[in-house]
């Protein structure tokens, strides 16, 4: 099984290998096949001989262990270079680094959760010495704990028309920078991103049925922000995230001057059993320990994902008023083009993107910088 955004499902590794992502987000090849290369050639104990990224406790071989020593080496390079872009640079790779040692970032697994602390901690660090400037922010949610976002701003005097991320599930808020970088920086537009529930700083949450719930206490509170415009303000989904836009779309029409979506998870695979049997391993325990349900049997998993589902809701399907793009890969296992066109069929503004599969790299780019155009014009 192999998609652009989420990577192979390469025998023998319980993980997929998300290379296009990876490498996306600054990580050379090369360094993905070293880590790799030394997980493989352990011959410590694993939960199960068969999987390569499974090997037991804190120690050469396992998957945590590997990328996080990666990381490390970054981390010092970065101490010791006195350029200030350049130190920034390597605490980003390291930031990177520590991510990938955390991926899937499944709840109760200490040590992930250690690597995840230490992402953002480098994260944090970066960001200190990397143009432009970015805030720590952190929103009140009620009934809960508050939720700590990072809006990152380009050169220039604010408020900034600005783009509210909706990362993937498998992914951290601090995944995203690649895409403020290249693409929103250079049109003057700001990005705030967020955890989501039950991962990172949102980790206190559970995702639940209401899946817009943090986000949307976020895109309330904009109006406080001097640094963010919050008459143009966009958001912007990847995978479930764009569960997440597409409802507030709906929910939040007035706030929100556009959305756009690549590879949403909207409906298809939360209630298509047979589409659900497709998927990895991996990305159902992700599902199951988002929802808080990783000792639930597979059944009850599905009965609780179809509530998930914005058709099942009501809402998709539904006249939308604010602007829609969707973008979608044929043959993605994660979600077919019916879910795209569902969603700018819905919009009374709709635009819908196909991305050919090869050359992957050089169309995810083309696609990204279609999205951020059509973006920049419905904030403009």
């Amino acid at each position: 099984m192999q998609s652009a955004l989420d990577g192979k499902n390469v025998p023998h590794w319980y993980r997929m290998i998300n290379r296009l992502m990876w490498i996306w987000r600054g990580i050379d090849p090369r360094e993905i096949l070293d880590v790799q290369a030394r997980i493989v050639m352990s011959d410590a104990e694993r939960t199960d001989d068969d999987l390569y990224d499974t090997v037991i406790g804190y120690r050469g071989g396992n998957w945590i262990y590997e990328w996080a020593k990666q990381a490390m080496d970054w981390q010092q390079k970065a101490c010791q270079e006195q350029d200030a872009m350049r130190s920034g640079r390597y605490w980003l790779h390291a930031s990177t680094l520590y991510n990938i040692a955390a991926y899937p970032h499944l709840k109760g697994d200490e040590l992930a959760e250690q690597a995840q602390a230490l992402a953002n901690r480098a994260y944090e660090e970066a960001a200190q010495r990397l143009p432009g400037s970015l805030r720590e922010m952190e929103f009140a949610v009620p009934g809960g704990s508050p939720v700590t976002a990072f809006l990152h701003m380009p050169k220039g005097d604010g408020p900034f028309p600005t783009v509210l991320m909706c990362g993937g599930l498998d992914a951290m808020q601090t995944d995203y920078y690649t895409l403020y970088e290249r693409y929103f920086a250079p049109r003057g537009i700001a990005m705030l991103t967020l955890d989501m529930p039950s991962v990172g700083f949102s980790s206190k949450w559970k995702l639940t049925q209401d899946s817009s719930l943090l986000h949307q206490h976020v895109l309330k509170a904009l109006p406080n922000v001097p640094w963010v415009d919050h008459t143009r303000v966009a958001a912007f989904g990847f995978r479930f995230g764009a569960n997440v836009a597409v409802r507030l779309a709906y929910l939040e029409a007035p706030r929100l001057k556009a959305v756009a979506c690549l590879g949403p998870v909207v409906h298809a695979l939360l209630s298509d059993p047979q589409r659900q049997s497709t998927v990895p391993e991996m990305y159902l325990d992700v599902l199951a320990s988002r929802l808080g349900m990783h000792d639930a049997s597979d059944e009850a998993l599905r009965v609780e994902l179809n509530r998930y589902s914005l058709k099942v809701q009501g809402l998709l399907g539904r006249r939308c008023p604010t602007p829609m793009l969707s973008g979608f890969w044929k043959n993605d296992p994660f979600s077919p083009e019916e879910e795209s066109r569902l969603i700018t069929t819905s919009s009374s503004d709709g635009k819908l993107i196909e991305i050919p599969f090869n050359p992957v790299y050089r169309n995810f780019d083309r696609a990204l910088q279609e999205i951020t155009d059509w973006i920049n014009h419905r904030l403009c």
